[in-house]
């Protein structure tokens, strides 16, 4: 038997929950550190971190226990952990810990992952809107000429400016309301941020879509039902982005993820 839409909708809502509450999830980030080209301590972790051109280094003893993903052996001595933006990135442990180094706009950082962390231990779902079919339309996507991805320098969470890839807009009507918005490609699809009505009252400030890949002739579908919280709903340490000039709908799309809840 096919699922229903709504079927559909409350599985991939539970994989919601249980991908952001995992023992390394979104919920269990306690920090995002900037490193220098001078070496320097992080705290609660051992050694001393610094970067390079090639990506994050570290200089520890093999008494601290911190282990290189792939490798057997703690660190003993220096090594380099190259980021995510790298094909063949890197990952670290130290005892229950994550350490995960990140690339963003040239500057790196290293991340850590807690499953102590008291947001995971207080963690007690996320609240939605009930399904709704008709909060699932069609959607037509348009390039920028040329299909040439545009920079749009928006606010981030950590209260920075970063430039935001879009490559297009997607047109739709929805609750009898005939929109737009910009849009970027992702691996899967297409991407936005946005915020409406409800943001910062009903629903978190801003919240992310996806939709699929259009087809030759642009077609797609904007499902409001999936718009989903971003990471930094869940941990004060991602950096994400505000919504682009233009992303901000003027009614109430009551539709997908709300807040994150707390016991």
């Amino acid at each position: 038997m096919t699922a229903t839409a709504a079927e559909e909708w409350k599985h991939w809502s539970d994989r919601r929950a249980a991908t952001v509450s995992a023992p390394h999830g979104q919920l269990a980030l306690t920090g995002t550190y900037w490193l220098e080209a001078e070496p320097a301590e992080i705290p609660g972790l051992p050694g001393v971190w610094w970067t390079d051109a090639e990506g994050v280094r570290v200089r520890a003893a093999g008494a601290d226990g911190l282990v290189v993903a792939g490798t057997a052996a703690p660190v003993d001595g220096e090594v380099l952990l190259r980021p995510d933006t790298d094909p063949a990135a890197d990952t670290a442990t130290l005892g229950e810990l994550l350490l995960v180094p990140i690339e963003r706009e040239g500057e790196l950082a290293l991340r850590v992952f807690d499953p102590a962390a008291p947001r995971r231990a207080s963690f007690a779902g996320i609240s939605a809107y009930p399904y709704s079919p008709e909060w699932a339309v069609p959607a037509v996507f348009t390039p920028f000429e040329g299909e040439q991805a545009q920079a749009v320098i928006v606010p981030n969470a950590d209260g920075k400016e970063r430039p935001l890839a879009v490559t297009g807009r997607i047109a739709f009507t929805v609750a009898g309301e005939h929109r737009t918005l910009t849009v970027g490609r992702s691996a899967n699809g297409l991407s936005g941020v946005i915020a409406d009505a409800t943001s910062g009252r009903d629903t978190y400030r801003f919240r992310f879509i996806t939709l699929p890949a259009p087809d030759q002739d642009g077609r797609t579908v904007l499902d409001l039902n999936r718009a989903y919280l971003p990471p930094c709903a869940f941990a004060d340490h991602f950096i994400c982005p505000f919504p682009p000039p233009g992303n901000r709908l003027d009614f109430a799309v009551e539709a997908g993820e709300k807040q994150v809840l707390t016991r």
